[in-house]
Formats: structure tokens, C-alpha cells, sequence
């Protein structure tokens, strides 16, 4: 077995589970202290703090805390996912197209049935035309944390499954922020956008690593797309794919496996969880709850999380598979795959971004209140749900092995 404690790509998987189990921790952590907070006696300290503008104005940078975390903090935890996506299509699961096929057929499936159920339950609501994207994500850190909290008896495959499927997830989600968030492009920014990520991929391929460098380059194509109208988020993924992941002879560490080892604690342990504290600060009394049920807004999130989430997933794996177009990962049962698919419904991070993005100007943002409500409501559900199948998925392999185990 390969000792997982250096910063070796022979377990890249589970470095990277057991990190964004802490992130997923800090993550719940941040959004509870987010909800007790603002709907405590000193909600208006929340709010004051949330909308509070600062930063330069003749940059066109004087945001409001909450935008800074939603903008800029969140770009760190893009570059990251962008790492990440790199090195699966390159060295990772996502690099061999037999075993790749499965994970991304089944994230096709969560997007596209959660996105058509949103579209047509909240069909003539305001801001729909483009809300029917908050249900299409799978948060990773939480969706991880869940996994390795509950589902420690599940085979080593439904992890790497997983995390396959949220990370193609997660590419549909970024690029749907690219296309349905950009207005009123700047042709020049966007120029300036293309030239700056140029450069950091020429700095790359010269093998050049000092951080003057990239750090001044980073900054200027972040604000160069937050300029150009298209989300700044988006920067970070693209110069996370622009990274270089294989070494070069005489090389230890690519520089993405360096850059991981850096920055992701960073972005599981403060970028995420400062984005979720000042974004899921929703005011949750009755009415907010009966809102999420019963309002279109709401029961577009909750079925497409839920329902499209759950039946998608499983659907399209179970269809692949029955077409002989992939193969059920080894250990794997359908039980297991379920269990997996209801987990798939914890949609955090990017769909709170869509939803405040999609709705946030919308009637002073009352449905996006409600929206980000109905994600909290069913990331909770999806959890709650997903654990209890993953606990009794567990003890159904235990008993599995045990007569084995037993055999002399």
C-alpha cells in the first residue's frame, strides 16, 4: 500500500476525499452559524455585514462582502475543481474512456432530468427562464463528507464513482455559469481575458514556477473576465485546466499536485465555508418553509434535487449498463448505486451561486431567498436520506463478508 501521507498521485482519490470530508464539515458548519444567526435577535448585524460594500470604485471592484465571497473567494474553489478536472482527464479515472463512460453518462443524467423537471414545474415563474440550472449541481465537499462519514463499509468503487460523477457535474455547472451569467460582453476584456490565460499557459509549458509570475497573472484574469461580463468564477476553472499535471523527467511534483497540495486547504477550509456563511443566510420561519413547498420556485429545486437528482443518476447508470455501454464498477451494488444517486441530491455550493445569481434580481430577491431555502431544506433531505441507505447498504456488504470471513 502506498503511503498516502506524501504528495504522490498514487492515491489522489483519497487525499482528496479525507480533504474535503474537513471542507464538507466546515461547510455545514458555516451554513448552520449562517441560519442561526440571521434568524436570531441580531439578524440585521448579518445583513449589515453581508451587504456591506467595500473596495476600490475606479476599478469597478466596490462589492459587497457577500459578492466578494460569492466572486472572488469562490474563484479560489473553482481553481481547485479546474486542478482537479485536469488531472482526471489526463492521469485520473476520467483518462481511460471504459472507465470514464459510466461516471459521465450517470452526471448527464443528474443534470438533465433535474434541469427539465425544474424547467417545467417552475415554467412562468420569474427568473425561471434561466433558475431551471440551480438544481443540476452535486456539491462535492458535502456530497464526500456524507460518503465518508456513513458509507465507510461501501466499497472502495462507489467513492471513486462518485467522485468521477461530481466532478463531470461540476464541469456542466461551470460551463452553464459561463453561458447563461454572461451579459453584455466586453469584446475587449474579453481579449484581455484570452491574453492573460495565454500567457499563464506559455509560462507553463516553459516550465517557469515563480509565483511573481502567476499570482499577478491569476489576479488580471480574474478581473479581466469579471470585466468582460462573463462570471469571474470562471477564471479560476479555466486557469485550473491550463495547469500542467504531468512531471517532467527529473520533476517530483507536476505543478496542479503542487498547487493542490497548497491551495486546497485554503479553498475546503475558508474560501467555502466564508461562501457559505454569507450565502446561505436565509430568514427561515413557517411561511419560508411553506414558501419552499408550495411556491413554484421552490418545488422546482426540491423535486429536481430530490427526484430528478435520484432518478436520473440511477437511470441513466442502470441504462448504460443494461446497453452494454459500460460496465457496473466492481463491488458495486444497485443498492449501493441508489444510495448513491440520492446522495447526488446534496446540491450546495454551485447551486446557491445559481440560484443568487439567477434570481438575486428578481422582486428584491425574495425568490431567491426562497430558492436557496429549498436547497438547504434538500441537501438536508438528500443527506438525512443518503446516509440512512449508505448505513444500511454497509451492513448489507458486512453480512455479505462475514461468511467468508469465517471460513477456516
Amino acid at each position: 500500500m502506498s503511503d498516502t501521507s506524501s504528495p504522490t498521485w498514487t492515491a489522489p482519490l483519497g487525499r482528496f476525499l479525507r480533504t474535503e470530508t474537513v471542507g464538507g464539515s466546515l461547510l455545514l458548519i458555516a451554513a448552520a452559524i449562517a441560519l442561526i444567526w440571521v434568524n436570531s435577535p441580531f439578524g440585521d448585524s448579518y445583513v449589515a455585514l453581508r451587504d456591506f460594500e467595500i473596495g476600490p470604485e475606479f476599478l469597478h471592484l466596490h462589492l459587497s462582502v457577500g459578492d466578494w465571497a460569492k466572486d472572488g473567494l469562490l474563484a479560489v474553489f473553482f481553481f481547485v475543481a479546474g486542478l482537479e478536472l485536469k488531472r482526471e482527464l489526463v492521469t485520473g479515472e476520467l483518462a481511460d474512456r471504459r472507465k470514464a463512460i459510466l461516471p459521465v453518462i450517470a452526471a448527464c443524467g443528474g443534470v438533465i432530468l433535474p434541469a427539465v423537471i425544474a424547467a417545467v414545474v417552475g415554467w412562468g415563474a420569474p427568473g425561471m427562464d434561466r433558475g431551471w440550472a440551480i438544481p443540476v449541481a452535486t456539491d462535492i465537499a458535502f456530497a464526500l463528507g456524507v460518503l465518508a462519514l456513513t458509507g465507510s463499509r461501501i466499497p472502495t468503487s462507489a467513492r471513486v464513482f462518485l467522485l468521477s460523477l461530481a466532478v463531470v457535474d461540476d464541469l456542466i455547472g461551470i460551463a452553464l455559469i459561463a453561458i447563461l451569467f454572461t451579459s453584455g460582453l466586453a469584446v475587449a476584456w474579453l481579449l484581455a481575458t484570452v491574453a492573460a490565460a495565454a500567457a499563464y499557459w506559455f509560462a507553463q509549458q516553459k516550465r517557469i514556477t515563480t509565483p511573481w509570475l502567476y499570482v499577478p497573472l491569476a489576479l488580471f484574469t480574474w478581473y479581466a473576465m469579471h470585466n468582460a461580463g462573463i462570471h469571474a468564477t470562471v477564471a479560476g476553472v479555466l486557469l485550473g485546466l491550463l495547469t500542467r499535471v504531468r512531471t517532467d523527467p527529473g520533476e517530483d511534483y507536476a505543478p496542479a499536485e503542487r498547487l493542490v497540495h497548497h491551495i486546497q486547504p485554503w479553498s475546503a477550509g475558508l474560501c467555502v465555508p466564508l461562501f457559505a456563511l454569507f450565502a446561505s443566510g436565509v430568514p427561515i420561519g413557517a411561511e419560508m418553509l411553506g414558501q419552499v413547498f408550495t411556491d413554484p420556485v421552490g418545488q422546482s429545486v426540491v423535486l429536481g434535487l430530490l427526484l430528478g437528482k435520484t432518478v436520473g443518476i440511477f437511470g441513466a447508470t442502470w441504462i448504460s449498463i443494461r446497453l452494454g455501454l459500460a460496465t457496473r464498477p466492481t463491488g458495486l451494488m444497485w443498492g449501493d448505486v441508489l444510495a448513491l444517486a440520492v446522495i447526488g441530491g446534496i446540491g450546495f455550493t454551485v447551486s446557491l451561486l445559481i440560484a443568487e445569481l439567477s434570481l438575486g434580481d428578481i422582486h428584491g430577491g425574495e425568490p431567491a431567498e426562497i430558492a436557496k431555502a429549498a436547497v438547504l431544506v434538500t441537501s438536508l433531505i438528500a443527506s438525512v436520506l443518503g446516509s440512512a441507505l449508505l448505513l444500511r447498504r454497509g451492513g448489507a456488504h458486512r453480512q455479505r463478508n462475514e461468511p467468508t470471513e469465517g471460513v477456516e
